[in-house]
């Protein structure tokens, strides 16, 4: 299938590892010119040259100029982004009863601010030619909240409210907005959570992850590479009637429809 990414631009957010990168190679792949981005500039530029056609640009997208430096490095390398990839670290483990105001302002910060700087800034030169793809990376907490991560399932579901919303407001211009839920994949944050809910119940993190790998029917941990095929093709030309979705990658976690 041509996916029709290519010489399109696309912006992909906390991209120097995890499932960021893997979205960024995997769009790169498709003849996209991709713009690397992260805190590590150095290992988004080390990213970036590994790459047909990208830059790396060392951002933090908490601060509040962050997301308007990244839009103008993306317009000054390849102009205004046909695909942005809303991507980013979550905020600390932690059951609901921890959680105060200063809590849900950082998450805020990480989770949502960050990303609806960047849309407002993109959104206008897609909705004037007709085309663009935005896509959330998400959580499956998203679609059932998951326990001793109550700060994520708070920012992932504000990001989702905001974006189902926005969905419908610009479809007919051409844009779609759609999110991704990964589940259990392999990535250095899925490590981190395994390891604090090892130290939170006393198990290793060996019997944490078996017994988490125990509730997935697919039986395994996904990989990255599988979950940035699935973001390729909703970023795609022929997921153009697909928007105000939320997918799942989850190897069958999440039991409902």
């Amino acid at each position: 299938m041509d996916l029709g990414l290519s010489g399109r631009t696309a912006l992909v957010c906390s991209s120097t590892g995890g499932l960021g990168e893997a979205i960024a190679r995997t769009l790169a792949a498709e003849g996209a010119n991709t713009v690397v981005c992260g805190r590590r500039g150095h290992r988004a530029k080390e990213i970036a040259a590994d790459l047909p056609s990208a830059v790396g640009v060392e951002v933090d997208l908490v601060a509040e100029d962050g997301p308007a430096e990244l839009f103008e490095a993306t317009v000054v390398a390849f102009g205004p982004p046909d695909v942005l990839v809303l991507n980013g670290p979550g905020p600390k483990p932690g059951p609901a009863t921890d959680v105060d105001a200063n809590d849900v302002d950082a998450a805020l910060d990480a989770m949502l601010r960050q990303h609806v700087r960047l849309v407002s800034q993109a959104l206008p030169a897609m909705r004037e030619r007709g085309w663009g793809r935005i896509l959330a990376v998400g959580s499956s907490g998203i679609a059932a909240p998951l326990p001793n991560l109550a700060l994520s399932n708070l920012g992932r579901a504000a990001l989702a409210g905001y974006l189902k919303t926005l969905a419908a407001e610009v479809a007919a211009d051409g844009v779609t907005v759609n999110l991704l839920l990964p589940g259990r994949i392999e990535t250095d944050r899925t490590a981190a959570v395994d390891a604090a809910n090892a130290e939170r119940s006393g198990r290793t993190v060996a019997e944490v992850e078996q017994a988490s790998i125990a509730t997935i029917p697919a039986r395994r941990y996904g990989r990255p590479s599988e979950f940035a095929a699935a973001a390729a093709f909703l970023c795609s030309a022929p997921a153009s009637y697909v928007t105000g979705t939320a997918l799942r990658c989850d190897g069958g976690l999440v039991r409902s429809l």
